[in-house]
């Protein structure tokens, strides 16, 4: 990208109080006098780098930047799921895809300013129907509605879609929940 110089000068600029700004940061940390010694916020020059470094997952800010070329950052939320299910960012497990993917896609949403992606999703788990066959748990916690609930119905949205590419089965209800449903909406519509 071309810029003036001028612009050029002032990212320069920037640059250089950033460096200064980490180096007193590290210096007051080695101190000891904080719980942790390292600094805490890593620097990210575009949302990529930003969901790399808040989520961990090496190597997903150069597939995030070629998908976002490609198509909306909606779509691209989605089709990172893809890259997990074909283990291209280090998973093993059914329930490490998952949650990789859920996170990642939430970060990406969210372009990685809230806390939505790192707690406000508790945990990504499988269970078991009662005819054996697994199905998907997210455990959601309060720090979700930071996210929105656009990327709160994405995020199930995504869930799913990583589910179903896994080869994971759906929840199936008993019959006995089926019937609390059923009258727990009666209840609330004979109260509205």
């Amino acid at each position: 990208m071309e810029v003036s110089p001028a612009a050029a000068r002032y990212f320069e600029e920037l640059m250089a109080g950033l460096e200064s700004a980490m180096e007193l940061a590290a210096t007051a940390r080695a101190r000891g006098l904080d719980p942790r010694t390292g600094i805490e916020i890593p620097v990210a020059s575009d949302l990529a780098d930003r969901v790399e470094a808040l989520l961990g997952y090496t190597g997903i800010a150069a597939r995030i930047r070629r998908l976002e070329q490609e198509m909306s950052r909606e779509e691209a939320a989605l089709r990172i799921g893809d890259d997990f299910v074909a283990r291209k960012f280090g998973e093993t497990t059914s329930e490490e895809i998952l949650d990789h993917a859920i996170r990642a896609a939430m970060a990406l949403l969210t372009e990685g300013v809230v806390a939505a992606p790192t707690e406000g999703i508790a945990k990504v788990s499988l269970g078991k129907n009662d005819d054996g066959t697994d199905y998907l748990k997210v455990y959601y916690a309060g720090p979700i509605r930071s996210a929105g609930g656009t990327a709160q119905a994405l995020s199930v949205l995504v869930a799913d879609y990583v589910r179903q590419a896994l080869g994971i089965g759906r929840y199936i209800p008993r019959s006995e929940e089926i019937e609390r449903y059923i009258e727990e909406i009666r209840q609330y519509n004979n109260i509205m």
